[in-house]
């Protein structure tokens, strides 16, 4: 009698164990779903204040429009300039990223994959970098890109974005670089291929992972960058995204229907990219954190 109730309970226990893994499961996959609301509600009354009216946004914040005002978009385009922003936003964006990407990957491969004497009072110099407060060289920057003439043009934001962004851009490449086997390097240099061509052949494309996690963390801090753009750039023609949205906000008044219609168009692009690349940065921030 003993022993068929013992043989009962371990019949039992399989299934009671995969009961008590598929609950707790269950309830991880519930309480991710209520974060992944939370996260998204705010983009979600970006786009429904989009469609209000002025006096729809003020009496009622947290509703859906009761009238769709699809005309608010083609406004906030126009008194915006939107056009002209995005063009320059984009080619400061990208400017930026390929120095960044370029620069970073070298100085990366350089710290990854060699030994030498300054190599540690490198790599403390790269981590300073991402010590030092980005607005408390506001002035200094503005002092300097004057003395070289490079005001109002797009070098004053492409070359500040890429120097505060490769402290960041070395170490994630720099970890990842790390964890491919150096039989694979030496197998190059047996048949006769030089570190540049390592560099590109083989290095490269195999820290695409990485270089495409930099790349969206660099696109996400440069196209939302309103400081910079604030202080180096004063021409019209110039502006970036961020201050084209200042428009609509004066001292007295904010118009708030225009001013959500103009920020739902801005987001979209970082919304484009981040679905485009969103697997390769998974895969770069978890064989930087694991191997690196």
């Amino acid at each position: 009698m003993a022993h068929s109730l013992s043989q009962k309970r371990t019949a039992l226990a399989p299934g009671a164990v995969s009961a008590k893994v598929s609950w707790k499961r269950g309830l991880i996959n519930v309480l991710l779903a209520l974060y992944a609301l939370v996260t998204l509600y705010p983009l979600f009354w970006l786009l429904t204040s989009a469609f209000k009216s002025n006096d729809e946004f003020d009496s009622h914040p947290f509703s859906l429009p009761q009238v769709w005002h699809w005309e608010n978009l083609s406004r906030a385009w126009e008194v915006s300039k939107m056009g002209t922003s995005l063009i320059n936003s984009t080619i400061v964006t990208i400017g930026a990223m390929i120095l960044t990407l370029l620069l970073g990957a070298l100085a990366a491969y350089v710290l990854a994959r060699f030994e030498f004497r300054l190599k540690a009072f490198f790599m403390g110099l790269f981590l300073l970098g991402m010590l030092i407060p980005i607005h408390s060289t506001l002035v200094p920057l503005f002092i300097m890109l004057k003395k070289v003439s490079l005001l109002d043009t797009y070098w004053a934001l492409i070359l500040p974005y890429t120097a505060f962004e490769l402290p960041l851009a070395i170490f994630v490449i720099a970890a990842y670089m790390t964890s491919v086997p150096k039989e694979v390097e030496e197998a190059a240099l047996i048949d006769g291929t030089g570190y540049w061509g390592i560099f590109f052949r083989m290095m490269l494309p195999l820290s695409l992972p990485a270089l495409s996690t930099v790349a969206i963390l660099a696109f996400l801090r440069f196209w939302n960058d309103f400081a910079f753009s604030l202080i180096f750039i004063s021409k019209p023609a110039l502006k970036t995204v961020p201050l084209s949205l200042s428009v609509f906000a004066t001292g007295y008044s904010t118009d708030y229907k225009l001013t959500m219609a103009a920020m739902t168009i801005a987001v979209i692009p970082t919304i484009v990219v981040f679905l485009m690349f969103q697997e390769q940065i998974m895969k770069g921030m978890t064989a930087g954190a694991v191997k690196g």
